[in-house]
């Protein structure tokens, strides 16, 4: 298999100049006819390339290798001692089978080079082997080049190779091992923001479940007061005018109840995902996880809006792990306003205690008032002081989300303002609506 693509071609050039770079930080461990054999960083390096390069062939790897490394230790010989060309490649032609069996070594094994960081022990056991085979053949191989075929590696050099090989496997273990755990704590990373954007978009898709099913309620009781009001028209009727009347409101009850099963359908496929019967999410999380997640999600919103706001949070180290959905649906709502409520700049404090069996949730907000004529309406659905860039205004729901929501769990909410430079909601939910257990 060769190199075929721009990115292979480029790392198996810059794999030949590496490893023969690295190969001239050497020591040489014997002396004689041996001299000349060295031990070097040459080997470690290219064991890295050959378990990052996936699709190039070892065999053709080794060949390359090994005569690139001849080439430019001649080079180097001809340019610093003055000697000819093809004398030096003589000289270090016995480096080529160091590489050529290195590399083909590592085809006996057949490592799937996808998930090398799996098997760190296995490869760095498995160099040991490579190494000592591949210098045995290195010196076999200067003993016959040199003639002098009575002077083959005895067996105290072969233990002083084993030796070092074990050394350099320390080496390679220890960065097979750093990289797994790099790769590890980025994949942590990637898959725990994941499940944050995830997390955050179930939120959402809760908030509007319960307004559905609030939704789904009124158009049930709208469809029972229609056909109501159709019986009693129907049995009132007595001109042609009155009877059109009474079938206009039939109709009506009609069109609701068709509202109703379209609610039905689109509440059922929503309940689908806040459901998490499979688990890829946690429904309940720490308090202070809830905390962080409403904290970074809103200090991002800030900066959108060009608003500098400082945020803080404080927790009442005795809460349990609480539902994440319910929580963050309400507190994303108050701190949303909070946010947009603030002029230019201000604080926003999170504030969560245990208040005998009850939760005690605070959002305490700078920067911003409520006049106190007004405290009363800021919770009434439609009611909002918030408009878009074109004057229109919001919907003014999500304080009335709130309200209603805490109260069907079975709390009270409150609202303070010092009508000057503060405002405090205040949530208190019964904590076993919320709690794990």
């Amino acid at each position: 298999m060769y190199p075929s693509s721009k990115r292979d071609v480029g790392m198996f050039l810059f794999m030949l100049g590496c490893v023969s770079l690295a190969g001239e930080l050497k020591i040489h461990p014997f002396a004689g006819i041996f001299s000349k054999f060295q031990i070097s960083l040459g080997s470690p390096v290219f064991l890295l390339f050959i378990l990052s390069m996936r699709n190039v062939s070892l065999l053709l790897t080794g060949i390359c290798m090994g005569a690139f490394v001849v080439v430019f230790r001649a080079v180097l010989d001809v340019y610093l001692g003055g000697i000819y060309f093809g004398q030096a490649v003589w000289f270090h032609a016995s480096t080529f089978f160091y590489y050529f069996v290195y590399a083909g070594f590592f085809l006996i094994p057949k490592f799937d080079r996808a998930c090398v960081y799996d098997k760190a022990l296995q490869i760095a056991r498995w160099s040991i082997f490579a190494e000592v085979a591949a210098s045995i053949a290195e010196l076999s191989a200067t003993c016959i080049l040199s003639g002098v075929l009575w002077s083959f590696p005895t067996l105290i050099m072969i233990f002083k190779i084993t030796i070092i090989a074990i050394l350099r496997c320390f080496f390679i273990l220890s960065f097979f091992f750093l990289a797994q755990i790099y790769t590890m704590e980025i994949r942590m990373k990637q898959e725990r923001r994941e499940k944050e954007k995830i997390l955050m978009v179930v939120t959402n898709v809760y908030n509007e479940v319960i307004q559905l099913s609030r939704s789904q309620k009124n158009a049930e009781n709208a469809t029972r007061e229609c056909y109501k009001i159709y019986e009693e028209l129907k049995i009132k009727a007595k001109t042609d005018q009155e009877k059109f009347l009474a079938q206009k409101v039939l109709n009506m009850a009609g069109t609701l109840h068709n509202i109703k099963k379209d609610n039905q359908r689109v509440y059922s496929g929503l309940m689908q995902i806040t459901d998490n019967k499979d688990k890829k999410l946690d429904e309940y999380l720490p308090a202070s996880r809830i905390m962080e997640l409403a904290m970074n999600l809103h200090k991002k919103y800030a900066r959108t809006l060009e608003k500098e706001i400082v945020f803080c949070m404080h927790l009442d180290k005795e809460i349990p792990k609480l539902h994440a959905y319910t929580l963050l649906s309400m507190i994303n709502n108050m701190m949303t306003n909070a946010v947009e409520a603030i002029d230019k700049r201000g604080n926003i404090s999170l504030f969560l205690k245990k208040d005998e069996d009850r939760l005690r949730i605070s959002i305490v907000n700078t920067g911003s008032f409520i006049p106190a004529n007004r405290l009363n309406l800021v919770f009434q659905p439609g009611y909002t002081t918030k408009y878009d860039s074109d004057g229109n205004a919001s919907t003014g729901v999500g304080l009335s989300y709130v309200k209603n929501h805490v109260e069907y769990l079975g709390g009270i909410v409150k609202m303070n303002s010092n009508g000057i430079d503060n405002v405090e909601c205040i949530l208190y939910i019964p904590l076993e609506k919320v709690e794990e257990g």
